[in-house]
């Protein structure tokens, strides 16, 4: 049977990358925007306590994939999903001092956050949508007693998020 030596070289190729995702994968390096699993997000109380945390994540593993920045919130996000936010005292009074997130993914995360806000109040708390809290990024916040000190965010799967700066 006769095979094609370019056959055999592409094959070759397609095979060594599939075998490379999947060693970075195992690795938590996946280099692909797939899956989108959402965000864990810790807010730091200075810029040198953020600096600090991200450095010690380094340290265990967990290295910064890249920055994010917006006006009011400088960001690393690490390769894990885990995000270290210092976020400006407007963002942090508009969300009630929540010094975390739990971020979901959402195809309209404006839809999303008003039924979450309306489920968790059908089961007795307070909730209300936040959606001016980062003009720059299509994200709504709900703040709810349901939680500590912590808000759940939905925002578009990262490949429709603008690119960081």
């Amino acid at each position: 049977m006769f095979i094609p030596l370019w056959l055999l070289v592409v094959g070759s190729v397609v095979v060594l990358a599939v075998i490379l995702w999947l060693a970075l994968v195992a690795l938590r390096r996946n280099p692909l925007p797939f899956p989108d699993p959402g965000s864990r997000i810790f807010s730091a109380a200075s810029s040198h306590g953020k600096d600090a945390i991200v450095e010690l994540l380094t340290m265990h593993g967990i290295n910064e994939r890249f920055r994010a920045d917006t006006g009011g919130v400088r960001r690393s996000i690490m390769w894990d999903g885990t995000i270290i936010n210092l976020p400006s005292d407007e963002v942090s009074r508009k969300l009630n001092s929540a010094a975390a997130s739990i971020g979901l993914v959402a195809d309209d995360p404006v839809a999303s956050a008003n039924a979450a806000a309306e489920f968790l109040r059908s089961r007795g708390f307070n909730a209300e949508v936040v959606l001016d809290v980062e003009p720059e990024l299509p994200i709504a916040f709900v703040t709810t007693d349901a939680m500590k000190s912590t808000v759940i965010n939905f925002r578009k799967h990262m490949i429709h998020l603008p690119r960081p700066r």
